[in-house]
């Protein structure tokens, strides 16, 4: 199956418009962008399509469509393909322990979404066109696979015809001046990312409910 090239906003809108709790749910897909006011959630919170226009949602949702949103919400989240998903899904369950925290942890550990929680990219999807454009290493060797899953003690550089790249540039001055996650450590000398350890549940900040996730494979 293809990636989704369609207008992204109509997907923060259609989590928005399933929440029960009203709140306005945003996948970040634009990055910054989705701050502003003119982001499409802030303007329309209902689902799209011209017939909800204006309109609340009165249908009600039941544990199935509830434990099918929670999987789309992530999968969105992380912008990664349906089969892909689900084959992060049965390697977290073949792992002894909690397979809802593993499962969000492979996740975690993408090489993309690592470039993404350190702020050299402004969104997941930047963060994969960079990796395959090679203007990272891992190790000192190059990566051109988003979905390379990083392990502790792993180290990301850029690469030194990267570092000149006008987008990178801006990008380390967000790394400077914003928070990033207590497992990934920042070499400013080196301009260098450490996976220091791996993340635990607590550190991570995704805002879904992994138990639904897995009741919805477990049918």
């Amino acid at each position: 199956m293809s990636r989704y090239t369609g207008p992204v906003c109509r997907l923060c809108r259609r989590e928005t418009a399933a929440s029960k709790t009203g709140e306005k749910i945003k996948l970040f897909l634009k990055g910054d962008r989705c701050l502003s006011k003119k982001c499409a959630v802030e303007r329309r919170g209902t689902a799209p399509g011209q017939k909800t226009q204006g309109k609340p949602s009165r249908q009600k949702i039941s544990e199935y469509g509830r434990q099918l949103r929670e999987k789309q919400k992530m999968r969105r989240y992380y912008g990664v393909h349906e089969t892909q998903f689900e084959n992060y899904f049965r390697e977290a369950a073949r792992v002894p322990g909690q397979t809802g925290r593993t499962f969000l942890q492979l996740l975690e550990r993408r090489l993309d979404n690592v470039i993404y929680r350190m702020n050299l990219a402004s969104s997941r999807a930047q963060a994969r066109q960079l990796v395959t454009h090679r203007h990272f290493r891992i190790n000192g060797r190059i990566v051109n696979i988003p979905s390379y899953l990083m392990k502790a003690g792993d180290v990301v550089t850029i690469g030194e015809r990267s570092s000149k790249s006008p987008l990178l540039q801006s990008n380390l001055e967000y790394v400077k001046n914003r928070n990033h996650p207590d497992w990934l450590e920042w070499n400013d000398q080196e301009n260098a990312i450490k996976v220091a350890a791996l993340p635990s549940r607590e550190q991570i900040d995704t805002p879904v409910n992994e138990q639904l996730i897995v009741e919805y494979y477990s049918r």
